[in-house]
């Protein structure tokens, strides 16, 4: 069964991918979100032409194969690209299976742990703490997630004392009996980053996530070595040898890849039995409700050394409006704190064809 076409429909910020076979069987994936339209481009010059007439269901090597032809050209575009291939015809060989991709992958669907992860920082500690506290007690989360910090801050608050006063104000509201994690997002020198984490230790917050610079391994293993909270990181890495090196300076105790900048599920795996090896759990990073928390969602339900939670962003359109209309029905409802994994075949998501009809439309033949 070979690859004879492949399609995209963008806009700027996510792209679906159709792949389709000589049978005339089809798959949908997606690249990553953001600058989709360019990772598109990207998609249809430097990814198509490897893979149009390739095998469509044994493609490991096929992405093996990209890497090599494009060896010039490392980095988040290509592997952003990557993962509509990827993506794509697991949901393809799902569909010609009849089976959702998390039993192609050995597991099973069904219930799936969530924490509630909050994007923003344009927001009060008074007001975070009151959404969290309405989700907790309407779809029982009993998880949650929180932004410390600046974005690649320089150890500048979001405005002076934010950090010091949303840590307490939000641990304190949502109680004991809770998971309470917070995400750094590059923002602190290592000297900062330990003052905030023994903040957060102080007020039972165990996960501190992207605590310094994530180039910057050596400075997160320091973060590490001084505090007794979790430290994670690696949302941003998409190569290899940066997983390898993160392993070996023993930057964190809990790796984050997401699926959709590492290059798709094939490549996310790898570095999953990289952290199985060390002794690592996998908490993927998944900020956004376009085709990546599905994708994760499977994942999880897959791998032995999954962590305790899917990331499901709670932010709705008022924060991502290019989330509109993206799927039929309500793929990411929550009950009791859990998700679910369905048991359609492939991803188990049903793309609207509206929101289809609306974006810019390419194509890539085999001939």
């Amino acid at each position: 069964m070979k690859i004879v076409k492949l399609e995209t429909f963008a806009t700027e910020f996510v792209a679906f991918v159709r792949a389709t076979a000589d049978t005339g069987d089809f798959g949908w994936g997606q690249v990553s979100t953001y600058n989709a339209d360019i990772t598109t481009e990207v998609f249809h010059r430097q990814i198509a032409p490897h893979a149009l007439g390739r095998d469509a269901l044994d493609f490991a090597d096929t992405l093996v194969l990209i890497a090599e032809r494009e060896h010039k050209y490392p980095g988040s575009y290509l592997r952003r690209a990557m993962t509509g291939l990827d993506t794509a015809l697991w949901d393809l060989r799902g569909r010609l299976e009849e089976k959702p991709v998390v039993s192609l992958l050995g597991g099973t669907p069904g219930k799936l742990r969530a924490y509630a992860s909050s994007m923003r920082r344009d927001i009060s500690p008074q007001d975070e703490a009151l959404r969290f506290v309405k989700l907790r007690d309407t779809f029982g989360f009993n998880a949650f997630k929180w932004r410390v910090g600046a974005e690649c801050g320089r150890d500048k608050d979001e405005w002076a004392g934010r950090t010091e006063e949303v840590v307490p104000v939000v641990s304190k509201a949502l109680g004991d009996g809770i998971d309470k994690l917070v995400d750094g997002n590059s923002g602190f020198s290592p000297k900062r980053a330990i003052e905030v984490g023994h903040l957060l230790q102080d007020n039972g917050i165990g996960h501190f996530e992207e605590p310094c610079p994530y180039w910057e391994y050596e400075q997160t293993a320091e973060v590490r070595a001084n505090l007794t909270l979790d430290v994670a990181g690696g949302e941003q890495d998409c190569e290899y040898p940066t997983w390898a090196r993160m392993i070996e300076k023993q930057s964190v105790d809990i790796m984050q890849p997401d699926v959709m900048y590492m290059g798709g599920i094939h490549r996310t795996l790898e570095v999953c039995r990289m952290a199985q090896v060390a002794g690592l759990p996998i908490t993927p990073h998944a900020a956004n409700l376009s085709m990546v928390t599905m994708c994760t969602m499977h994942l999880l339900k897959a791998i032995p050394n999954a962590g305790k939670y899917l990331e499901l962003s709670i932010e709705g359109l008022e924060y991502y409006p290019w989330q509109e209309g993206l799927f039929l029905g309500n793929p990411y409802g929550v009950e009791n704190g859990h998700v679910t994994v369905p048991d359609a075949p492939g991803w188990g998501i049903e793309i609207n064809p509206d929101w289809l009809a609306r974006a810019s439309y390419r194509a890539s033949n085999l001939d």
